[in-house]
């Protein structure tokens, strides 16, 4: 941890997290172990940052949002509130043969939140997905193909509906 980083006293930080000066983790959020979260961010009430996330600078993850294994969230990304964002893309809680799954027994997919990017509240993003830079995925969409740079999209399956500017504002 770092001099200048506010952690609620009812948040559960694990001390191999990294966590940069400015930073906030709010009400019961939980940030596991080697998790990486640069400076002057927020993290929500009641937010789940796995094991091994790589969050950017003065990005915000807002409440109840569940970052999985193998998340990487460059700088300047909001998400928005009740967002999951998920790492298997055939999950299931046993093998064929019925014994239980390990972690050994699945493979998770990378995903990557480009900078500058906004993710809707209630969005569900698939895991092995690409968000480009200053896209926005509207609210209450599930993302289940990579989104270019600039890209304004939304729905379930999300579909690109038009391209945004930095400021979000929506260009022809």
């Amino acid at each position: 941890m770092t001099t200048g980083v506010f952690i609620h006293s009812t948040a559960d930080v694990s001390p191999k997290a990294r966590i940069g000066k400015g930073t906030k983790v709010w009400h019961q959020a939980q940030v596991r172990e080697d998790a990486e979260i640069g400076e002057n961010c927020i993290i929500g009430k009641n937010a789940y940052i796995d094991f091994g996330i790589k969050i950017g600078n003065n990005c915000k993850v807002q409440n109840n949002c569940s970052l999985y294994h193998y998340v990487e969230v460059e700088d300047g990304v909001f998400i928005g509130p009740h967002c999951v964002i998920t790492n298997d893309k055939y999950p299931r809680a046993i093998n064929a043969d019925g014994t239980l799954k390990s972690a050994s027994d699945w493979t998770a997919g990378k995903t990557v939140i480009k900078q500058g990017a906004a993710i809707g509240s209630g969005t569900i993003i698939i895991g092995g997905i690409t968000i480009g830079e200053w896209a926005i995925v509207g609210a209450g969409s599930v993302v289940t193909k990579d989104v270019p740079p600039f890209a304004l999209c939304f729905g379930n399956p999300a579909r690109v509906v038009g391209k945004v500017d930095k400021e979000g504002k929506k260009v022809d």
